[in-house]
């Protein structure tokens, strides 16, 4: 089949561009196509990816790629897409009016981030929206386009190529015909056939349809239950808070080592003495991730996912001070950022939500939290003995290198290593649907037999990471009535290729490729390579810089292939009321990655913006990079965590309804945000 279609491209390629001179410029096959699948009945989109691949002896990397690529049943829904031309063109005439993509219900949409490859002649653009998932889109190239002589293109060859006769091959004769009717759609929006000069359909991929199977699962299955004696011997792990007189963290770094680390105790009552119990608990999580950190691929429409094995899944849980109210307390899960552990951000933020009246729960993301080996010593007054108990702990020593990193296992790597977080995130999101699978189920804190968490007041906040993996649980978990995102972001690879704090986790992979796709002598941080992609908005950017394109098509293949595990595919499923919080100048979750998720679930009248270029304008002693601040109530950002905390706890406690503005007439915090801002804006 591939070689059918490898033949076909060459035919098409011979019509478009012919050895004998042509009147005008002309287009050529896009990519994305169909023409590059195969039908397969198990997909909900009737389709699965099917790339050629190259010498693999002499490029290997690109082939695992190609591999993980080619399990998808469709293409990116913010897809990179590619246009060849015979020759150079007018870019002046490069515009969403002359090219653009015609969708379901004849939704029209432009283009943006547009590079000209003139080594090849070619025009590469993202959709300059997001597209909806398991859906099949026209590109249109029009006439509008001119070349360098400022003729139109050339739309004989277009036309010729579609005529009856032009090919025997099955696939390719059906695509044909697909592509035949679907320029209907380039009607609907008035553009007619002899202005068409270049089209190509393409399906997007499904992107929720495994995690609906899953939390299907779950919900027809016995909610698991919570287990509270995790101390040596079956001790029991819940405590009055007001007999603690310590916290001391155990963390596994290595085989053989641990760090000891007090956790933040004071920080429970930042808000006063709102917080009555402090308890660590257990329950039973199904794990659908394999050993390699990676959920198998199944069939969006007829495939079943497979339970590989089951975890136990340490949490900790803030209980408020004062009279339980009937039916239970609120209760918030809080998700911790990346490299951080349910023993950091979830302490900085328990005693906002219960001084109004919500309980909090948080537990480790996959990887993270150390190795598995860490302990908790809960030290306590008026001669009561310490308490031991197991830390939760989900590093694993991935590399073999004996040590357990902030986030080892997270990634899959190796073979594999083109989803990064996906499946980690993934899994995760399937952690804590399965957590409010055990709330629905009653959990009994005190020990009276009585549930004293609310089994149907369930919501959802979380920072950074935990606001990325948070994004995608709300629009697969509609049990979740609530909740707030603080700085996320989306897709990761944008996170880490923008951010001055992660983009050695994009450089070290281009160097290490086979062949290294690093265009440039690295420096000691690995940070100097060349994507030269634009930011959304600015001019089309000719590419001259050697080695960039590359790059840019192995950063459109990372996103596509992790877009089950991005947050702005998920945000058009968000229905419960939400917040999200981000900052002006984020360093660590570029502006541009939450705009992303904004955009894609139309979520500006939903989102609070903190202004750091007017604080730090006010304030130059605060940190240039503002990513922590919602968790800052210990530093220089207090009076804003506070204010943000105080949005988030209302919000919750309110059932959602109730959204104020940290500052009130302030101008540090925008309710809603008046700009979605596609820049930087980095404090230099």
């Amino acid at each position: 089949m591939r070689t059918a279609l490898r033949l076909l491209l060459v035919a098409f390629a011979s019509l478009a561009f012919p050895a004998s001179a042509l009147a005008a410029t002309t287009a050529g096959q896009a990519f994305p196509s169909n023409l590059y699948t195969v039908e397969d009945a198990t997909q909900a989109t009737g389709l699965r990816v099917d790339l050629a691949k190259p010498n693999c002896a002499v490029r290997p990397t690109d082939c695992a790629d190609i591999d993980v690529l080619n399990t998808l049943d469709g293409f990116n829904v913010q897809p990179r897409i590619s246009v060849p031309f015979s020759g150079p063109i007018d870019l002046s005439t490069v515009s969403s009016s002359t090219i653009f993509l015609v969708g379901p219900g004849f939704q029209k949409v432009g283009i943006n981030q547009v590079v000209w490859e003139p080594a090849a002649n070619t025009l590469h653009f993202e959709s300059d929206e997001q597209l909806a998932q398991t859906s099949t889109y026209l590109l249109v190239v029009t006439n509008g386009v001119r070349g360098t002589d400022g003729e139109s293109l050339d739309t004989t060859t277009f036309r010729h190529d579609l005529n009856f006769g032009q090919t025997k091959d099955p696939a390719a004769k059906a695509y044909r015909k697909s592509l035949l009717d679907a320029l209907s759609m380039a009607r609907a929006v008035g553009v007619h056939n002899d202005d068409i000069a270049a089209a190509s359909l393409f399906t997007t991929q499904t992107i929720t349809a495994i995690s609906d199977k899953i939390r299907a699962q779950i919900q027809a299955a016995a909610p698991p239950s919570a287990r509270f004696d995790l101390g040596t011997g079956g001790a029991r792990s819940v405590f009055p808070l007001s007999t603690v007189t310590s916290v001391v963290w155990n963390r596994q770094l290595t085989t053989a080592a641990f760090g000891s680390t007090p956790l933040p105790l004071a920080a429970l009552s930042a808000f006063g003495p709102v917080i009555s119990t402090l308890a660590f608990g257990s329950y039973q999580s199904r794990d659908y991730e394999t050993s390699a950190k990676l959920i198998p691929a199944y069939g969006t429409a007829t495939g079943t996912p497979v339970v590989q094995a089951t975890n136990t899944i340490g949490f900790t849980l803030f209980v408020p001070a004062g009279a339980k109210p009937a039916g239970g307390w609120p209760v918030a899960i809080f998700g911790h950022g990346f490299g951080d552990s349910r023993a950091g951000a979830p302490w900085a933020v328990a005693s906002s939500l219960a001084s109004r009246g919500v309980a909090s729960i948080a537990i480790n993301v996959v990887g993270h939290g150390g190795g598995p080996l860490g302990r908790y010593n809960v030290v306590r007054n008026g001669g009561l003995p310490t308490v031991v108990l197991s830390d939760g702990g989900r590093s694993i020593d991935q590399d073999g290198n004996g040590a357990y990193d902030s986030t080892e296992g997270v990634n899959a790597v190796g073979a594999n290593a083109l989803i990064g977080n996906r499946d980690g995130l993934r899994q995760t999101v399937i952690d804590l649907m399965q957590a409010v699978r055990m709330l629905q189920g009653g959990v009994d804190v005190d020990g009276d037999s009585a549930a004293d968490l609310s089994t149907s007041r369930i919501y959802y906040a979380g920072q950074s990471f935990g606001g990325i993996y948070g994004v995608q649980l709300l629009g697969v978990e509609p049990a979740i009535r609530a909740g707030v995102a603080n700085v996320p972001g989306g897709p990761i690879i944008e996170i880490a290729r923008l951010s001055p704090v992660f983009r050695p986790l994009v450089g070290i992979p281009l160097a290490t490729r086979v062949p290294p796709l690093y265009n440039a002598v690295p420096n000691a941080t690995f940070t100097n390579f060349n994507e030269n992609i634009p930011l959304r908005n600015e001019p089309i950017r000719v590419d001259t810089v050697p080695g960039a394109s590359a790059i840019q098509t192995l950063i459109d293949n990372n996103e596509w292939a992790q877009q089950t595990g991005n947050p702005a595919a998920y945000a058009p499923d968000v229905t419960a009321p939400i917040i999200i919080q981000f900052a002006r100048g984020d360093q660590t979750v570029p502006n541009p990655t939450a705009s992303a998720i904004i955009r894609a679930g139309d979520l500006q009248s939903r989102t609070t913006l903190y202004r750091h270029d007017l604080a730090f304008a006010a304030n130059p002693t605060l940190p240039k990079n503002p990513h922590a601040f919602v968790t800052g109530i210990g530093n220089a950002f207090a009076p804003f965590a506070v204010a943000a905390q105080t949005q988030i706890a209302i919000f919750l406690a309110s059932d959602g309804a109730t959204t104020i503005d940290p500052d009130g007439a302030g101008s540090i915090f925008e309710t809603p945000t008046s700009i979605v801002p596609e820049d930087l804006a980095y404090i230099p």
